[in-house]
Formats: structure tokens, C-alpha cells, sequence
């Protein structure tokens, strides 16, 4: 065990619950969706509890010591793709020897080591398995089959398995009805009220093709988010502008669709954004919101635009109408989404349009439903 790792970890605090998070890249959040829960958890920190979060330290150039009040410890190892497993378990070891009360083991990449760690290891697990990640196409049958296996190991070890969304925790009481008989499963979703409107014209200068009517996509490059459905769908309509933000050059997915649809005016590919008032400035001016996930739960991106009362389309899937109690319109096809486009711009509703509407009901169930607060007293309340 690398010793100057252990001189880092907190000591132990008697009237503390010592919670070790386990499976993000890191906070500060500059990631993805795990990595905001967390970011997001720590700003509702019980006075009884102190995290610790295991960090990638090829992710972080600056090396924060502590941040939020939760100590942060820095792994030389990636903690996405393979490495992800032995990064898990790694987190998982350093827990056991510093004698933390709670694992947090957000993932299920390194829970095919759960057996053994549930051995050694005499507190609380906790996990939160996020979406059906075995059943992502861009993974080849052995790492579906290893995933498969993680997740099982996931319910049938730890004392809490939380899911984010109904239909996930649907799919966990019938998929392992014999193991969670009498274990805990929880729903807990995401937060999206961080997230607030930006009015800022000076943006217009970069982005001159926002100043007329546009749709809005924020996701990662991904077939389980249908963006060759949503291109292929406003490449046929060439009076609406589409503006698509997202990883392209990470897969030869998202490349071959960046050479196909970029010679499409209408269309707006635009690389990762990482700078949050940018890109709330182009959800909070779109006239509406495309949503394509289908693989996961429920998703950030698609609980962020509620919190900014947009119009929501949505990929048909048990995820999405459980996301937003279905009110908003859902597609499959690139017909429907473009049927929806035109009912979506032209409708209306005695006076109110049906954008207005959808855009009220999406704001009134992401205000009641997903603030961050209420999202960390679950958390917080399965720690106790």
C-alpha cells in the first residue's frame, strides 16, 4: 500500500461517519453526471458526516487537498474504460485500511470485486448501480458480460442499491427478485436546479447562429442517445436550426456522423463545452430541448432542462416519461421527431401555446422533483 496515499486519508473522527466515495473522476466536477452528484451532495454535508473522494489524478492538475469540507485523495489511474475496475477497487482497498464507515461506490465497473471486499470490509455499502451499462453497444460481449456480472455482484453485496430512476428500480426487484427480498432499494434521482437562465448577448459575437430559433442537444456521442436519429431527422428540415453539442472525435460513431452532416447548414456541431454559463446560455435561449437518451436512467442533462422550464422531446423509453411524469412529447423516429417539431411551433392551446405549456410543466415537475437538497437528504438519510 502506497504509504504517502495512506498519510493523506482523514483520521479518524469518533463522532464522524467517515463515508468514502468511490468511482467518479473527481470534484471539482468537471465530468460528467456522478461526478455533479457528488459535486452537488457535498454542499448539503450533514455536521455528523465527513467524505472522503477518491480522485483521478490524470484528471486534475491542480491537487486540491480538501474541497467542500471532504478530503480528496488521488489515484494515478484512469477512472474511465477498463482501468475503471481496478481503479474501483483500488478506492475500495484504501477504504478498508482507513477504516471508513460507509462506501459510496458509485458504478458498478469494480463491484465484480465485492465478494471480497464484502469479506474484509465490516461497515455499510452502499451503491448506486446508475443505468443498464451492459447493455451500451459501444462495449464488445466480453465487457457486456463482465458488466452483467458487476451488477449482479453490486445488488447481491451491498446493503443499500440505489437506482435513479423507476424504471431502473423496476428492472432491479424483478431482474434480482430472490436477492433484494430483503434489501434495500432505494430511488433517488439527480438534482437540476444548479442550473440557472443566462441573458448574455456578448455570446452572440461566438455564436452568431443563435440569434434566430434554434433546438437544442447536449450529450455525448453516443447510438444509445439516437444522435444519428436526431441529425438524420433536422437534416430534412432545413428551415429549423439545430445546435448539437457533444464529444464527436471520441469515437468513430461520432466522427462518421460529423463528416456526414456537416455540410448541412441548419446543423451547428459543436465540440464539448465545459464552461457552465455557456452552456446554459444556449439551453436557456433554445425554443426547445431534444432529448435522446434511452440506455440510462435518469439522465442530468434532460432533469437540468426541466429546472430551465424548456420544452422538452424526448426519446420514447420507460426512462424518459418516468423523468418527466410524462408531459413532454416523444419520438422515435426522425418522421416523429420531425411531426413534433411542427406541432411543437404551430399549435396552441386556447392562449397558451403547447411550447408554453410543455415548457411550465417541465419547469413546475423539475422544481418539485429534482433540487439538490432534497436529493442530498436521501443520501444523507441512508447514511444514519
Amino acid at each position: 500500500m502506497n504509504k504517502n496515499i495512506l498519510q493523506k486519508m482523514p483520521c479518524s473522527l469518533e463522532s464522524k461517519l467517515r463515508v468514502a466515495v468511490i468511482g467518479t473522476v473527481g470534484v471539482p466536477a468537471c465530468y460528467g453526471g456522478f461526478e455533479s452528484l457528488v459535486d452537488n451532495l457535498l454542499d448539503f454535508t450533514p455536521p455528523n458526516v465527513e467524505y472522503t473522494v477518491f480522485c483521478s489524478g490524470r484528471k486534475y492538475e491542480k491537487r486540491l487537498e480538501s474541497y467542500k469540507g471532504a478530503k480528496l485523495v488521488y489515484l494515478e489511474m484512469d477512472a474511465n474504460g477498463k482501468d475503471s475496475i481496478f481503479y474501483d477497487f483500488k478506492s475500495m482497498k484504501l477504504s478498508v485500511v482507513t477504516k471508513a464507515d460507509i462506501m459510496l461506490v458509485l458504478g458498478v465497473s469494480g463491484c465484480v470485486f465485492l465478494p471480497y471486499t464484502r469479506r474484509i470490509f465490516k461497515g455499510k455499502i452502499i451503491t448506486n448501480i446508475d443505468g443498464l451499462e451492459w447493455r451500451r453497444d459501444k462495449w464488445k460481449w466480453y465487457a457486456k458480460k463482465l458488466l452483467k456480472l458487476s451488477e449482479k455482484m453490486a445488488v447481491k453485496y451491498s446493503d443499500v442499491v440505489i437506482g435513479d430512476n423507476k424504471g431502473i428500480t423496476d428492472y432491479i426487484k424483478s431482474e434480482y427478485s430472490k436477492i433484494v427480498k430483503n434489501k434495500k432499494v432505494e430511488l433517488i434521482a439527480y438534482g437540476g436546479d444548479q442550473v440557472s437562465r443566462v441573458q448574455d448577448d456578448s455570446l452572440f459575437e461566438k455564436y452568431p447562429f443563435c440569434k434566430k430559433p434554434y433546438a437544442v442537444t447536449v450529450c455525448r456521442i453516443e447510438p444509445e442517445n439516437n444522435v444519428h436519429v436526431i441529425l438524420e431527422s433536422f437534416s430534412k428540415m432545413p428551415d429549423e436550426t439545430l445546435i448539437f453539442v457533444g464529444n464527436w472525435e471520441k469515437s468513430e460513431y461520432g466522427r462518421g456522423l460529423k463528416k456526414k452532416f456537416s455540410a448541412c447548414k441548419n446543423i451547428h456541431l459543436l465540440d464539448p463545452i465545459y464552461e457552465g454559463h455557456t452552456v446554459n446560455w444556449l439551453r436557456s435561449n433554445a425554443l426547445v430541448y431534444i432529448h435522446g437518451h434511452s440506455a440510462g436512467g435518469t439522465n442530468p442533462s434532460l432533469v437540468e432542462a426541466m429546472n430551465l422550464s424548456l420544452p422538452i422531446l424526448a426519446f420514447d423509453c420507460v426512462y424518459n416519461r418516468a423523468t418527466t411524469e410524462e408531459k413532454c412529447l416523444y419520438w422515435k423516429t426522425p418522421e416523429d421527431l420531425q411531426n413534433l417539431m411542427k406541432k411543437l411551433c404551430h399549435s396552441e392551446l386556447d392562449s397558451e401555446s403547447l411550447c408554453e405549456k410543455i415548457a411550465r410543466e417541465m419547469g413546475e415537475a423539475g422544481k418539485r422533483l429534482y433540487s439538490w437538497e432534497q436529493i442530498a437528504k436521501q443520501y444523507n438519510a441512508l447514511y444514519q
